[in-house]
């Protein structure tokens, strides 16, 4: 299973869909989270690290994750370690006035806190929270106006979907996020309550797996038979780095022939990096999502 699917399944947890509909009906920051003029930001997960770029403050990060490989100009920013393991000695010595982490960073908010480092945890478990932490970091970095637009735009985006989609039948859709490499077995799949199933469902669809309990259950090949998807999403897996070319992943999933989206040819892989990233740039997934879902409607 690739560390991507392994990384998200770690940042990202069920909890119910909201819509966000301006930045004035968000929360209010953490009263120790604001130094002020923020010059010196450091940012603990990509998302985060996508969001201040969307907001036109690139210019002052002055530390990333190993993973934060989006934009480019971010790769040139000093690396502070990875979402299990920050280097705190890095962090303390680039002398930050603001450290943006998620809410799981708990004993990363503990250590800092103890050098009295100025923090802001944020939510990505849930598209809302995406939308409300855009708002949120732009009111502490002072992009607010920033912030507002790219709110409004990613709500309207996502209010033409469930316009178009409202009446629309909804096909049963499993994504599958990691697996095994050279064949479908061992899928682990997004469950019920899920980012990805809050994507399915915005989208216009249905998950194929309705039990709820486990976020990411891991399925065999009869429980993909079993549950029998009309649509099947593959994160492409990679397994020690390596990719699956498209055509190895269809003739893997043509093995599968008696489940609906085979049948019906309506297997798609998404190679999108940031399709595995609560970011920004998840409208731009869910936009594709639902074209995938419902051909029938016209998207122009």
């Amino acid at each position: 299973m690739k560390s991507a699917a392994i990384l998200l399944i770690a940042i990202i947890l069920p909890a119910g869909i909201r819509n966000i509909a301006s930045a004035e009906s968000q929360p209010s920051i953490e009263k120790a989270a604001c130094p002020g003029d923020c010059r010196r930001i450091i940012s603990l997960a990509p998302s985060i690290t996508e969001i201040l770029f969307s907001l036109g403050l690139g210019d002052r990060v002055v530390g990333v994750t190993r993973y934060c490989a989006y934009p480019a100009e971010a790769l040139t920013k000093t690396k502070v370690g990875g979402y299990y393991d920050p280097n705190y000695e890095e962090i303390l010595r680039l002398k930050p006035d603001l450290v943006i982490m998620l809410r799981e960073h708990d004993a990363a908010k503990r250590y800092l806190g103890n050098f009295h480092v100025h923090v802001l945890p944020v939510d990505h478990n849930t598209i809302g929270d995406i939308v409300q932490s855009i708002a949120v970091i732009g009111r502490a970095c002072g992009s607010s106006r920033a912030a507002d637009s790219i709110v409004a735009s990613i709500n309207t985006v996502m209010a033409r979907i469930r316009s178009k989609t409202a009446n629309a039948r909804r096909p049963r859709v499993l994504v599958s996020v990691g697996r095994s490499m050279g064949a479908v077995c061992d899928l682990c799949i997004a469950g019920a309550d899920t980012y990805y199933d809050e994507m399915i469902r915005l989208a216009g669809g249905q998950n194929a797996f309705i039990k709820r309990g486990i976020a990411y259950p891991i399925l065999s090949f009869e429980g993909i038979c079993r549950i029998n998807p009309e649509v099947v999403i593959d994160m492409a897996p990679e397994c020690g780095g390596k990719a699956e070319s498209d055509g190895t992943i269809l003739a893997q999933w043509n093995k599968v022939g008696m489940i609906d989206a085979v049948r019906s040819g309506r297997v798609y892989i998404f190679r999108q990096d940031f399709a595995e990233i609560p970011g920004p740039r998840f409208v731009v997934i869910l936009e594709q999502i639902a074209k995938i879902l419902h051909p029938e409607l016209s998207w122009n």
